[in-house]
């Protein structure tokens, strides 16, 4: 066989980083803080099950066709009622469903830019949607967020200099406006207004990725940015946090003229019709409220054990806000420790999370990482945070 011969691929790769380092399977035993799985027993398996079985015995001829069968109208309508909750009045033609919400930024990313064009994110940033944007050949700046949500007036700031040359224009913000990914935080309706005020005499495009809006600890709502500026916003959930990541489905929310060129965009056609059918079914079949209230209780619970663990070990050595919903916290240091090298011990030790610098543009070491509360129980939790404690303390005495 003839030798092979090295193989350019696309150039879209070469700088777009790995978030390796939360990866730990080689470790057996490791108490798992790193990646926002939903809790085992959050799961409704009696419920999907008898849901894919009703969805095959009644709609099975056009549930497994291309164009799938009722059940995608269903979920429209759904959707459209749901969303009513966040101030959002759609109707079902400006609904589409996606294969998870990565998928709907990758999309989005592609249809608002071509390469080359400035997009605004938040700092620290879901690396998910960073990933999308490198792959679009965005070029990315940056604005910090704080107590509130990101800096609205930093961003007002550099539109000012971007409307007078000194900078490129944003085609969108992308924003997580509820139970911050990573930083737990909440955006303040005042700066939500703002925002949305920016984007209309701008003309710039919003990304309201909004995840984790039904964990809701307070059962306080606020206002979409969407019902702030429905022209220029364009909204994404998911049933991945209320349902089950393995079913694959979220959905984008756009004004007509966007979904209409976000499908040409979408080239595999329909998301997965039979799931979609089943998905139908299990709305129909439980009370969502009924569903939905254990799963938010039993993530409150296991925010509180972290929060309590936290406060037992660490003490006032470290600082975070409080989350009041979602499945992270974001943990600050103090400034000379490296939570990169931390991670490293952490992980030989048996506890894994995400050091701060995969949440940022430069990806220099930072004293900030994320932790997820969402999949571990109370006695997982409290453990991880003791062993993470004790090898915090050894290298803040190598430090000293």
């Amino acid at each position: 066989m003839e030798k092979l011969k090295p193989f350019r691929f696309s150039k879209r790769f070469d700088d777009v980083p790995l978030i390796g380092s939360a990866f730990a399977g080689e470790h057996p035993g490791l108490i798992p803080l790193a990646f926002g799985f939903p809790y085992p027993n959050s799961f409704p398996i009696n419920e999907l099950a008898e849901s894919v079985v009703a969805a095959l015995k009644s709609e099975g001829t056009e549930a497994l066709q291309y164009s799938g069968g009722p059940g995608q109208k269903k979920i429209l309508k759904w959707i459209r009622e749901r969303s009513r909750l966040r101030s959002i009045d759609v109707e079902t033609d400006q609904i589409m469903i996606t294969s998870g919400s990565n998928q709907g930024i990758d999309l989005v990313a592609r249809t608002l830019t071509d390469p080359g064009d400035s997009v605004w994110v938040e700092a620290p940033v879901y690396f998910g949607a960073l990933r999308a944007f490198y792959l679009a050949q965005n070029e990315l700046s940056a604005f910090p967020v704080d107590g509130d949500g990101l800096r609205v007036d930093l961003v007002e700031e550099a539109l000012i200099e971007a409307a007078a040359g000194k900078r490129p224009m944003p085609k969108f913000i992308y924003v997580l406006p509820n139970y911050h990914n990573p930083a737990g935080i909440n955006l303040s309706v005042e700066r939500r207004k703002k925002l949305a005020a920016l984007a209309y005499k701008y003309n710039f495009y919003i990304i309201e990725d909004d995840a984790y809006v039904e964990l809701n600890f307070d059962g306080d709502f606020l206002p979409s940015i969407y019902s702030f500026g429905p022209e220029r916003v364009i909204y994404m959930s998911t049933f991945s946090k209320i349902v089950a990541p393995g079913i694959r489905m979220a959905w984008v929310i756009s004004d007509p003229e966007v979904l209409s060129r976000i499908k040409i965009v979408k080239t595999e056609g329909l998301t997965s019709v039979l799931m979609q059918e089943a998905v139908s079914c299990f709305l129909e079949k439980v009370d969502f409220e009924d569903h939905l209230r254990p799963l938010v209780a039993g993530y409150r619970m296991r925010r509180d054990a972290m929060v309590k663990a936290i406060g037992d070990f660490f003490g006032s050595e470290v600082s975070f806000e409080k989350p009041k919903g979602g499945f992270f916290l974001w943990l600050s240091f103090p400034s000379e420790i490296d939570t990169t090298k931390l991670l490293h011990d952490a992980v030989e030790a048996g506890v894994s999370f995400v050091d701060g610098k995969s949440f940022y543009l430069d990806r220099k070491p930072t004293n900030n990482l994320r932790l997820a509360f969402s999949f571990c129980d109370e006695m997982q939790i409290r453990k991880a945070i003791r062993i993470l404690a004790m090898v915090y303390q050894k290298q803040k005495n190598a430090v000293c």
